[in-house]
């Protein structure tokens, strides 16, 4: 059994933010660039909540984790 494939616009709905291209695009803008040696978890502007998805998710290495990694790169980029 395969497992199941998210993309970023499911990521973002999992978080409850927008999932839209425009709001994804908004959200990477308004809090990018993270600095480099950021746990992006530990950002300032998740919820305890998203926080907490995202660092299980990363450490569980559960099938989110390549989406996750997708938005870190995202949040790295400068402008």
């Amino acid at each position: 059994m395969e497992s199941p494939v998210h993309s970023l616009p499911s990521l973002f709905e999992q978080l409850g933010l927008e999932a839209d291209p425009v709001g994804i695009d908004a959200f990477i803008t308004s809090h990018s660039p993270l600095k480099p040696n950021l746990v992006l978890s530990d950002a300032f502007f998740w919820s305890p909540a998203q926080a907490a998805f995202l660092r299980e998710e990363t450490l569980g290495d559960a099938d989110w984790v390549e989406v996750i990694d997708q938005l870190n790169l995202m949040l790295r980029k400068k402008g």
